[in-house]
Parts: structure tokens; C-alpha cells; sequence
């Protein structure tokens, strides 16, 4: 997939192509890891770990959240994710001893200047880390002790999209190879295909949405797995559209946020199995306050649907940690078609570049890699 861009195309159209493109994406990205057994090879690397540190910054840090909640629900070891800039700043957040903790390296550009920074000091103090990247040949690769690299991945539009998804189906696809359970694999690789009867119906159905209504205010919200999937959703709509959102652990909404409740507010439910009645729960009460409401869900209610203005159903036959990719579309596209709506190019969002470096970093003024 090339990563050079075109001086003239319509706004938006390679993040609606990026977006459209993750399922197709994801199998490939799956297939070549399976083919080339990195998986295998990482997992004996880092064999006796007890813990993993997911690390990144921005879109890459709301992958190691959903990430570390995967690694943990599925193996049972410890698994946190910290931002970049923590650690730089707070260096006892990393454990001192190197044999057992296993720091998890995540940038889609591999240049991002306070991930470079992290992977400097590990290296220094002789702890082996783990890169995911979608960019090969970068200084992020040749710090760290091992790399997954997914160039199918990468982007010409400088929000993460199907990079975001497809980096965290990886570390997910790890995390199941870690615990043997061939089962979650097989979720993973079938993906692709369960996915597919959303796609030529989601899209305008969100253009639509959004087409029919001004928010002022967007808030997402998740439990669990799902809350670094609603702070991706928000950070979309904030990048694309230049829409001020929000992002919350579901239940703590109530906790004094609810005030900004209001018609001209979008709540956006991502729906657990785990949680669901009691997100439910929360869902009727943000409507009885008069809110707009929507939810993407694995399968809903009589319930649900009495209190959302939209539902997304994914209806897709796997356990609840294997469908978290798939949550992902709707705030990528909300955030598309708001961006659309108001004029501008979520292609090229207002006072972004494709990757943070920090002034004094070293790293060339211009990289062709995508943001974070």
C-alpha cells in the first residue's frame, strides 16, 4: 500500500478508504504474521513474563489500553498500559529489575519522539522491549529487542485508522498465542469475514446521523475493554470534525459529567456483554435526562433500542474481548461525516502533523509516516 499522496482528492476520501479497508486489512495483516510465525517467536522471546507494559502516545496509547485489558482477561498476568510521557517523567513506573516485565513499544510512524525516548532509556538500562509499528526502518526498530512490523497497516490520511485496529488485533492475536487459546485466534482471523455485512450499510447510515443533527458536545463512553475503544472515539471526532468530545468510563458518567446533558449532546454507548445491564441502566437514565444517544452493541434489547436515537448491532458469533476492532467504526465515521459536514478535510485535520517530534528531537523535520 503506498504511502504517497496525491496534491488533489476529495476530503476525506482516503480516511473513508483507510476505514472501509480495515476488515481486508486485518486478514492480511493476520495472514502474514501466521506465515512468518512472529507471533510464535515473540511469545518464546518473552516466555517468562509476568507482567507487560503497553506503552504509546495519543491514538497509540488508547491501543494499549484496550490491549493490556486483552492481555490480562486472556493470560492472567499482570498488564498496564502507561502513556510515553509518564515514564519519561516518572522513570520509577517501569520496573527496575529487566527479567520479568515485558514493555510493549506501540507507534504506527515508529518516529513518535517520547516513544523513542522510552525505548532509549530501556535499551540503556538493558531491558528488553517489544515494538508494533507500521513502518519499517525507523529508529523505533532497531531499539527495540524484537518488532512487529505491519506495513499493510499504514496510512496516506494522518488519523489513525485502520492502523489503530489492526495494531491492536495484533496484540491481541499475541496475547491468545501467549495463552494458547487457538480458539481466540480463530475469532481473530474470521473477522474479516463476520464484518463484513456491516460495511455496505454502516457508513451511510452514520452519514446520515449525522447529517440530521448539531451537537455541541460529543461524549463517549465504555467500561472495562471498551473504555480505550471511547477514547479513540472521542479523540476522532476531535481530530476530524475540530468538535470538542469527551470520553468516560461508562458508569462514572454519573458522577458529575451528566450535567452537560442536554439535546444538543451526543452520547455514544459502547455497549459491553459483561456490563450490559448495568450500562443499560445508565443508557435510560441519560435519555430520561433528554439527550441524543448512540449505542454500538454486539446485540440489543427491547431496552436499548427505547432509549437510543441509533443503535449499531455488530452481530457477530464470538466472545466479547475478540469483537472490540469492529466497535471501532463508528467513531472513525462519525467523526468522518462530521468533519464533511462542516467543511473540512479529515484527511488533513487542522494543526496536526503525521507524527509528533518534540523540538529538540533529531529525528528529520518531515517524516512520511503517519502521526503516532
Amino acid at each position: 500500500m503506498s504511502n504517497s499522496r496525491t496534491n488533489s482528492h476529495s476530503p476525506g476520501a482516503h480516511s473513508l478508504d483507510e476505514i472501509v479497508s480495515q476488515p481486508r486489512c486485518w486478514s492480511a495483516s493476520l495472514e502474514d504474521l501466521r506465515q512468518t510465525k512472529t507471533l510464535d517467536s515473540v511469545a518464546k522471546r518473552f516466555a517468562r513474563a509476568t507482567e507487560w507494559l503497553f506503552i504509546g502516545c495519543g491514538s497509540s496509547y488508547y491501543v494499549a489500553l484496550s490491549a493490556a485489558a486483552t492481555m490480562a482477561h486472556l493470560t492472567g498476568l499482570r498488564a498496564r498500559a502507561v502513556p510515553a510521557s509518564e515514564i519519561l517523567l516518572y522513570q520509577n513506573i517501569v520496573p527496575a529489575g529487566p527479567e520479568h516485565c515485558v514493555p510493549v513499544l506501540i507507534s504506527r510512524s515508529g518516529q513518535t519522539s517520547e516513544v523513542i525516548a522510552v525505548a532509549e532509556m530501556l535499551k540503556a538500562r538493558g531491558i528488553p522491549s517489544l515494538a508494533i509499528t507500521c513502518a519499517s526502518r525507523q529508529p523505533l526498530e532497531e531499539l527495540a529487542s524484537e518488532t512487529i512490523l505491519l506495513s499493510r497497516a499504514d496510512e496516506q490520511s494522518t488519523v489513525m485508522t485502520r492502523s489503530f485496529s489492526s495494531m491492536l488485533l495484533t496484540l491481541q492475536a499475541l496475547a491468545a498465542v501467549i495463552a494458547g487459546d487457538s480458539g481466540f485466534l480463530d475469532s481473530l482471523s474470521l473477522m474479516s469475514q463476520a464484518v463484513a455485512p456491516l460495511l455496505p450499510t454502516v457508513p451511510e447510515t452514520l452519514r446520515a446521523f449525522v447529517s440530521g443533527h448539531d451537537f455541541d458536545d460529543y461524549v463517549y463512553l465504555g467500561q472495562g475493554p471498551f473504555y480505550g475503544l471511547a477514547c479513540e472515539g472521542a479523540l476522532k471526532v476531535t481530530e476530524m470534525s475540530v468538535s470538542y468530545a469527551q470520553s468516560f468510563h461508562t458508569l462514572e458518567f454519573r458522577h458529575g459529567p451528566k450535567a452537560i446533558v442536554g439535546p444538543e449532546t451526543l452520547l455514544v454507548f459502547l455497549l459491553s456483554e459483561s456490563g450490559y445491564q448495568a450500562e443499560c441502566k445508565a443508557l435510560q437514565e441519560m435519555k430520561s435526562l433528554g439527550t441524543t444517544t448512540l449505542v454500538v452493541t454486539n446485540r440489543a434489547d427491547d431496552a436499548v433500542l427505547a432509549a437510543s436515537d441509533l443503535v449499531i448491532e455488530l452481530r457477530l458469533d464470538v466472545s466479547e474481548y475478540a469483537c472490540l476492532a469492529p466497535y471501532l467504526f463508528v467513531g472513525q465515521l462519525l467523526g468522518l461525516h462530521t468533519g464533511l459536514k462542516k467543511g473540512l478535510d479529515p484527511d488533513s485535520p487542522r494543526n496536526l502533523s503525521r507524527v509528533v517530534l518534540l523540538d529538540d528531537d533529531k529525528s528529520p523535520a518531515k517524516p512520511e509516516h503517519a502521526l503516532i
